[in-house]
């Protein structure tokens, strides 16, 4: 008997030992893995949040592209802050792939966010120059050869309202010259950011996206699939065009507290790319 209870017992220390060292199935890859484009984060999401805040949410919501604005790296940042910026970053699993938006008001503006871009060592700025700046602009993207995404602002700047006034006043420019589909401010200029994105996907290298309530300057920004936009619509576009940029997050609701909004709009568009396949 006492034979049988030991051999009983090794089995038993045998079936749980084994069970401990099999390995527990890890989480499905986020949907964006297989597709021609990536999911990202527009720094301006966190104003109010430092660089450290920042990057921890991007882990949690497993996101690895931030869009570089300069209240994390300040235009006027070392080398050596440059290179501590990217580590922290890389610490987090995160890449900076752009800058921006920045506003350019003068010649000196232009020449100083093109220089910190290339110090940054990103080939994409998000831009806001003014109109009668386009053609230094042109020179200045045949000089470093950078994609220049110009960010449309819907109906609360007198500059690019939308997704065809970029269009009109660039398309005779360097083809490097475009704009940041930014699906939310498009939408509130009366806009269909899904037609658009098909008009003039030869020129978006880089898109924001948000939802909003309204297509007039009354709607206002919402978590993503609380709104008026075509999610699933926007998605078979995004493939159908073979869009292959980055389409950031730009939360712009309860900027306080803006972590379970963020949180929501992420996996909201995560379920739309699953549906829609």
């Amino acid at each position: 008997m006492k034979k049988l209870v030991v051999i009983a017992l090794a089995l038993f220390t045998l079936t749980v030992s084994q069970a401990q060292e099999q390995k527990r199935p890890d989480p499905q890859p986020a949907p964006e893995n297989s597709e021609s484009f990536r999911l990202g984060m527009a720094g301006y999401t966190f104003v109010k949040f430092d660089l450290e805040t920042t990057l921890k949410t991007l882990q949690r919501c497993d996101v690895h592209y931030l869009c570089i604005k300069d209240f994390h790296l300040p235009v006027a940042s070392t080398d050596e802050e440059i290179a501590a910026f990217h580590k922290k970053c890389a610490d987090y699993g995160v890449k900076g792939y752009a800058v921006g938006p920045l506003y350019m008001k003068s010649k000196e503006d232009v020449d100083k966010y093109f220089d910190y871009a290339k110090r940054v060592g990103v080939k994409l700025i998000v831009g806001v120059p003014d109109y009668e700046l386009l053609p230094y602009v042109d020179q200045k993207v045949k000089e470093y050869d950078f994609n220049y995404a110009i960010h449309l602002h819907g109906p609360d700047i007198k500059i690019y309202p939308d997704a065809e006034d970029v269009w009109e006043h660039t398309k005779d420019l360097d083809p490097r010259i475009g704009m940041c589909l930014d699906i939310g401010h498009d939408t509130r200029n009366g806009k269909d950011p899904v037609a658009d994105l098909k008009k003039y996907h030869t020129r978006v290298f880089d898109m924001h996206l948000k939802d909003v309530t309204g297509p007039t300057k009354l709607g206002y920004s919402v978590e993503v699939g609380r709104g008026i936009i075509d999610f699933p619509a926007l998605v078979k576009m995004m493939r159908k065009v073979n869009y292959t940029g980055v389409i950031s997050l730009e939360h712009e609701r309860n900027m306080d507290d803006p972590f379970m909004g963020i949180a929501e709009s992420i996996g909201y568009f995560r379920a739309m790319l699953v549906a829609t396949k």
